[in-house]
């Protein structure tokens, strides 16, 4: 069999020697070939960033969820409205809510803006653009939201059943009391938070699942640039559940008279709830921070710290913000003996900072898990 000849450019005839190459002129040497360079290093490749996720539309659950929620909006949004054009609907005479004064005209509108923002993020954690949106832009609304239900979801229910066994203050002691609110305000308004509180709950999981899931299922050690927030964090804990234990005890140091003259198991049952909040916030910090919540590599998963600093942290600094400015309002009747004390002032901020603390520590831990 014969095979065709290739002829290769510049390639000598096959039974010939190969000559070298000719000068270019005959008394000059041929010139030295170039040096061969090295190739360039290679660049490692750049970490690999996961996939945005899909938008996708909500499914029958989310939408319910998303009606319910802002259904649970309409009976705060619609007295806050009537208290804000100078209605009295479930304001009884004497309560010093009807004195009509400037604080309490910016706290009623700067309330209802808060609720009505409600509706805003339901819709945003149920609707495709809800995934567009910048992170921060979602969490922190979504954090001081939850921060506000929790303790109300908690203590609501509590309280319900005290009255159920009896230990709750009567008819005729909530009587002889500074009048604030009617009773039937305090039930339509807390049972619509604590629906609400429920539903954001189940549209905000999904949604974190989607978007930021990856983030606490990668394996890692501990976070080390966190421990340093962590610590003084669960002290900040401790330090607030001591003070409710003492006043829940019959401590009086610190409290004003009118906080004297309206405290019974109810209130006993919110400073105990506040006090479990902070110390959920900083277990979790500490557990995120010296490893305690490794995902992945036989560790211990990372939801459980999570959501103790998330919830935890969340309600201390929410409502220690809150409380922090509900004392800056006018004593009832001008009485300085019904102003807040040093210690409640520092009470209500040290609540603040240590919630804040525990979302620094929360922060750090889902960002050192970010690639790149």
């Amino acid at each position: 069999m014969t095979t065709g000849h290739v002829n290769l450019p510049n390639s000598p005839h096959p039974h010939e020697p190969p000559h070298p190459p000719e000068p270019s002129h005959p008394h000059e040497p041929p010139e030295p070939p170039e040096p061969h360079e090295p190739p360039e290093p290679h660049e490692p490749p750049e970490p690999c960033r996961p996939a945005p996720p899909a938008p996708s539309s909500p499914g029958p659950v989310r939408r319910a969820l998303r009606i319910v929620a802002v259904a649970a909006t309409l009976p705060y949004l619609t007295l806050k409205t009537m208290w804000v054009a100078g209605s009295h609907v479930g304001i009884p005479e004497g309560s010093i809510l009807r004195e009509g004064t400037l604080f309490f005209a910016v706290a009623n509108g700067a309330t209802l803006l808060m609720d009505a923002f409600l509706v805003v993020l339901v819709l945003a954690l149920t609707q495709p653009w809800g995934l567009r949106i910048p992170s921060w832009l979602m969490a922190v609304p979504a954090f001081v939201a939850m921060g506000l239900l929790t303790p109300i979801l908690t203590a609501f229910p509590l309280q319900q059943l005290l009255r159920l066994f009896g230990t709750a203050p009567d008819a005729a002691e909530r009587a002889a009391r500074e009048p604030f609110l009617d009773p039937w305000v305090f039930n339509v308004v807390y049972t619509g938070f604590s629906i609400q509180a429920l539903a954001l709950a189940a549209l905000f999981v999904p949604y974190a699942r989607q978007r930021w899931g990856h983030l606490w299922r990668q394996g890692a050690g501990p976070v080390r640039g966190a421990r340093a927030v962590a610590v003084p964090a669960a002290a900040g804990a401790l330090a607030l559940a001591a003070i409710q234990t003492y006043w829940a005890f019959g401590g009086t140091g610190g409290m004003t008279a009118a906080m004297l003259a309206q405290r019974s198991a109810d209130t006993v049952m919110i400073g105990a709830v506040h006090a479990a909040c902070a110390l959920a916030g900083g277990a979790g910090a500490l557990l995120l921070a010296f490893g305690g919540g490794r995902g992945g590599g036989g560790g211990r998963p990372a939801r459980g710290p999570l959501a103790l600093a998330w919830v935890g942290g969340a309600a201390a600094a929410s409502w220690g913000a809150w409380l922090s400015l509900a004392v800056l309002a006018p004593p009832p009747g001008g009485d300085p003996e019904m102003a807040p004390t040093g210690v409640l002032q520092l009470a209500y901020a040290g609540q603040m900072i240590t919630g804040l603390l525990v979302a620094v520590v929360v922060t750090r831990f889902l960002t050192a898990r970010r690639p790149g």
